[in-house]
């Protein structure tokens, strides 16, 4: 497989027509991405759409205060909605994007996406469908921050991972992944230990 064969797969790309797909061939490459790698941070201009082919790239906020909140997360063959609304607006990123797990990832320059979008009504509906089905995650992740008990998310969390074994996470990790403080996340989890429902050790939880 050619390099440029890697690198158009991913399921967006295909439905493309040939003239343009010829011509992201040539232009797009495939980057190699650590764990760690910060793709973009708040405030910078958006000056493409990156499309991960595999690995985990994690996409969150820092607010004032500095509790952070994971967004959503972007695996292999998903769309960044967030550039995709930095794109159309034109303004800057209100997030970052950090990878997790060893990744590649497609960078589509702004000119080339401007030009798919407007060449092709699929690429089009692909993109507007990726923006709805996580806009309604977002939704719902208000939801949960604004409406629901820490406690019960919490739980809820833990018991979603249980079947895996100890959880190697720490509490400020966890906090992020909640969007609270950190000092919420050890109360709690006391509590939970207290109970025997937890055992906790450094930078792991095992759930009983």
């Amino acid at each position: 497989m050619s390099k440029n064969d890697q690198t158009l797969k991913h399921p967006i790309l295909e439905v493309l027509p040939a003239q343009i797909r010829q011509e992201a061939e040539t232009t797009l490459t495939l980057l190699s991405l650590p764990p760690g790698t910060v793709i973009f941070r708040p405030g910078d201009p958006c000056s493409g759409l990156p499309l991960v082919v595999t690995g985990s790239v994690k996409v969150q906020m820092t607010g004032a205060s500095g509790h952070g909140i994971v967004l959503y997360r972007m695996g292999a063959s998903e769309i960044c909605t967030l550039s995709i609304g930095c794109l159309m607006s034109g303004h800057g990123y209100r997030a970052e994007a950090v990878v997790e797990e060893p990744a590649e990832a497609i960078m589509v320059p702004r000119p080339l996406f401007d030009q798919m979008m407007a060449v092709s009504a699929e690429f089009r509906a692909g993109i507007m469908v990726s923006y709805g089905r996580r806009l309604d995650d977002l939704m719902l992740l208000v939801e949960e921050v604004a409406f629901r008990r820490m406690d019960e998310r919490l739980e809820e969390w833990l018991g979603s991972r249980a079947k895996q074994g100890a959880i190697c996470i720490t509490h400020q990790e966890l906090a992020v992944e909640l969007g609270t403080a950190r000092e919420v996340v050890s109360r709690l989890l006391k509590e939970l230990e207290r109970q025997g429902r937890v055992v906790l050790g450094r930078g792991r939880i095992q759930c009983l």
